[in-house]
């Protein structure tokens, strides 16, 4: 069997070298094994092959410790916050208020955190809507300035008791609440909204600007009085995007704001009224529902 004393260490000439094991004949192969893996439980040096002695070799339970100390960083007490470029300084208990909530999730003891250069904790959103946010987590302190850029930011950080309040005040009530209901009950209102942009877009090549022919009926009757007139278009080829019917309070004057509003949103400059006789001429009965948005491009 081996020993010890069957394993010495050579002179600085041999650079620590481990000098050849002596084999006993009646050792069994399994007493070999058996010592190679007492040799591999210890933080030996390890040798190169031009015999120079690289760093120790550590043990593998410990690098475990090690990785697992990396994945979960400690959040201390009061935390310092870069959220954007603007400065905070909070307790780790005020961030987790509201277990569930994105913000809370960032301060959890298993999440991966960002710092930045002085150590603070990052966090790549808007710092100045995070001050009504952090009053709020504090006191219950409700924001009176900049509503829909907290009420956005809210959102994101999934504070739902907050959202919830936001959304019952009538600046997020009734342009985010309200007229998205609307919308919603508007059958093809996104796809519609995007191809009169591709349209408007598709005829800006050559010329300052670009007009979308749009018809819009709130009602199966006042389909039916456009229906003669769809159909001429459709003869001659030309494209006219239609919203509705709806069944909803709105008007149609109200619908044909919101496209406006929400192309204006997407940067775009874009004015409509009704459809002109040298754009097109409808049926009689159907020129309340043909519109003519014009996008001007410079």
């Amino acid at each position: 069997m081996w020993s010890r004393s069957d394993f010495s260490f050579g002179t600085s000439e041999t650079n620590h070298f481990l000098r050849p094991l002596k084999y006993n004949s009646d050792s069994s192969f399994d007493g070999f094994l058996g010592a190679e893996r007492r040799l591999s439980d210890c933080a030996l040096p390890a040798v190169d092959h031009a015999g120079k002695m690289n760093q120790l070799t550590t043990p593998l339970p410990f690098q475990r410790m090690v990785a697992a100390a990396e994945i979960q960083p400690t959040i201390p007490p009061v935390v310092e916050l870069n959220v954007g470029g603007e400065f905070y300084t909070t307790t780790a208990d005020t961030l987790r208020k509201f277990p569930g909530s994105k913000l809370a999730e960032m301060f959890s003891s298993s999440a991966k955190v960002f710092k930045d250069a002085k150590g603070r904790f990052f966090i790549d959103r808007s710092g100045t809507y995070f001050g009504p946010i952090l009053d709020y987590l504090r006191s219950g302190e409700l924001p009176t300035q900049h509503i829909p850029e907290v009420y956005r930011e809210a959102q994101f950080y999934e504070i739902k008791p907050l959202v919830k309040l936001l959304e019952d005040m009538p600046q997020i009530f009734g342009a985010q609440v309200a007229r998205k209901q609307f919308l919603l009950r508007v059958p093809g209102y996104s796809e519609n909204l995007e191809l009169m942009v591709r349209l408007a877009r598709a005829e800006a090549v050559v010329s300052r600007c670009s007009s979308v022919l749009v018809c819009a009926v709130r009602t199966e009757e006042d389909a039916a009085h456009c229906a003669e007139s769809l159909r001429i278009l459709e003869a001659d080829k030309r494209l006219v995007i239609q919203f509705g019917p709806w069944k909803t309070a709105p008007e149609i004057r109200d619908l044909l704001d919101s496209v406006k509003m929400d192309i204006e949103a997407q940067g775009y400059q874009v004015t409509y009224d009704y459809c002109s006789k040298k754009t097109f001429q409808p049926k009689p009965g159907a020129s309340e529902f043909f519109y003519t948005f014009l996008f001007t491009w410079w």
